[in-house]
């Protein structure tokens, strides 16, 4: 068995140190690393490098950011990873989802998190902090929260920060961009999660220590807007885990 990481970025010049040391990360996981710069979808960039891979039946891909950062050690993250996907009923595994995905599509949707729907935690940078006096003048400290949605454990969807899962479930759900979207870089996850949950397969959130380098731009673009629309257009909704 090999873990494979696919990892999609749009830049086109030299990568970032975040996307530097996960890069590392991986290395010392022993998982080889497929960087996809200058990527111009994220559902062509997933796709493609998936057919170049040709992973075996019993392999784990991995599909994440360019600007995520793992805490665990790597040993630890590994054995997660395979104990998380060794039942061949598990679809997709991540680190933060939800049990319930409303008709509004928003996994995050803050009325399920304050029902205690949502599961998972990952670490924000926090770049609202005041300025600071230092020997060097005034500067921005940056600082970490926890964003925490709850204990690990079965979802209906994930976020797309950091999904895997075995080669049956990508090939049985598809990677390419439906027809019904327009944009080339939003809502793949909830579409390929949505998918494994829809064809009998059950999601996880995995335990992970995971630092996401984001404060979610993307959300407001139009594209954004508009494969939302077509999500909630296309799929019967609400989703939810039965107990």
């Amino acid at each position: 068995m090999n873990v494979h990481a696919i990892i999609c970025t749009r830049t086109r010049e030299d990568i970032s140190e975040t996307t530097d040391k996960l890069l590392g990360f991986f290395s010392r996981c022993k998982i080889k690393s497929y960087l996809i710069t200058g990527a111009n979808s994220i559902f062509a960039a997933y796709t493609g490098a998936y057919k170049k891979i040709n992973p075996q039946d019993d392999d784990i891909v991995i599909f994440c950011h360019d600007d995520i950062e793992i805490r665990d050690h790597p040993n630890t993250f590994v054995n997660n990873l395979i104990s998380s996907l060794a039942d061949d009923s598990t679809g997709f595994v991540g680190a933060a989802g939800t049990t319930h995905l409303t008709e509004n599509a928003i996994w995050w949707d803050q009325s399920m998190w304050q029902q205690g729907k949502h599961k998972g935690k990952v670490i924000h940078l926090n770049h609202e902090q005041p300025l600071q006096p230092n020997q060097f003048g005034m500067s921005q400290q940056t600082f970490e929260d926890v964003t925490y949605y709850g204990e690990p454990g079965d979802v209906v969807v994930l976020d797309g920060l950091f999904l895997a899962a075995k080669p049956k479930v990508l090939e049985d759900v598809g990677l390419g961009k439906p027809e019904y979207f327009e944009g080339e870089w939003d809502f793949y996850d909830l579409h390929y999660t949505s998918q494994a949950f829809l064809k009998g397969y059950t999601n996880k959130v995995m335990p992970i220590k995971i630092l996401h380098n984001s404060r979610g731009e993307l959300v407001g673009r139009d594209s954004w807007h508009k494969n939302r629309e077509a999500f909630i257009t296309h799929t019967e909704l609400p989703l939810i885990l039965h107990p």
